[in-house]
């Protein structure tokens, strides 16, 4: 009994621990940010999904993902917001990590995903 206790609180602790990491971002600043034309933006819901709907401008992490170094800006200061079905979703954490792994230092999490992106009524690309 006790170690399944243990068990559980690690993996309650790790789960809250990586969802932490990255700060959110509302849909109303990521317009701002979209506008003044400085981020960069990493779908991670999948090549059918990204080419149904995806933010303007967003990468399709699951086909580009591995090239994502020379999508991105250079400037490593630049927001970089990953994003992927909406607030139940973890997805974006891969997308997230792969960005910081490259040395951006201003990543955060768009929470409300594309579903909110939707929702709220905002311009979508489709391919």
């Amino acid at each position: 009994m006790k170690t399944y206790t243990y068990l559980s609180l690690f993996i309650l602790s790790f789960t809250f621990l990586n969802a932490s990491v990255y700060k959110e971002i509302t849909i109303s600043e990521l317009q701002k940010e979209i506008s003044n034309g400085t981020v960069g933006l990493i779908d991670v819901n999948g090549a059918k999904s990204f080419a149904k709907a995806h933010i303007p401008g967003a990468i399709d992490f699951s086909s580009k993902g591995k090239n994502l170094e020379n999508l991105l800006p250079s400037n490593k200061d630049t927001l970089v917001v990953a994003y992927c079905g909406g607030p139940s979703c973890r997805a974006y954490l891969r997308g997230a990590k792969a960005a910081s792994e490259l040395g951006y230092k201003n990543v955060r999490h768009l929470s409300a995903g594309i579903s909110g992106w939707k929702k709220a009524g905002l311009k979508v690309e489709s391919k």
